[in-house]
């Protein structure tokens, strides 16, 4: 791999403390996650083993064998009826955003969904995320629902925005 060029891959356990710091910088400096305490190693290792469990893609960006950027997916909600419809998550470093990082990562998720005869993607984004917006817009995702002030942090009221990208028909 050159020097400065982004690599997207699968996800290993040894990258977990890489996708910790990221995360961990969103919860305490953000509203991406509506979370407020940070996560510990052993809660990203359950979620990474539950992911792998479960069949589910974890792509990291990696630059100079540095973790910069992640994505994901899960289960939208755990009912039966819901099997066909996964919820997404992309994050950067804050030091490489800006740089195309998260489309790199989006589309990976995008390709393994369509492969897993996945219908439908949700991107649970917080209202006032106009670049995570303009993101998912770019790929084709549309706003279904606005919640309003369905969460609280920093002191204040959160409305969260749902995007649905439709992937195949049943």
């Amino acid at each position: 791999m050159s020097p400065g060029i982004v690599n997207i891959r699968n996800a290993s356990m040894d990258d977990l403390a890489g996708i910790l710091d990221i995360y961990n910088h969103a919860i305490i400096h953000s509203t991406s996650v509506y979370s407020e305490h940070p996560h510990t190693y052993d809660m990203r290792l359950t979620w990474y083993n539950d992911r792998m469990g479960s069949g589910f893609p974890i792509f990291v960006a990696v630059i100079d064998d540095q973790i910069v950027g992640f994505s994901t997916f899960g289960h939208f909600r755990v009912w039966p009826c819901y099997r066909h419809t996964v919820e997404h998550s992309v994050y950067v470093r804050i030091d490489h955003r800006g740089k195309g990082i998260s489309k790199l990562l989006l589309q990976p998720l995008i390709d393994r969904a369509r492969e897993m005869n996945m219908h439908a993607m949700i991107a649970g984004i917080d209202a006032e995320n106009g670049v995570s917006y303009k993101l998912h817009k770019s790929f084709g995702f549309v706003e279904v629902a606005h919640f309003k002030e369905v969460g609280f942090k920093f002191g204040r009221w959160l409305d969260l925005k749902f995007m649905e990208l439709l992937l195949t028909p049943l």
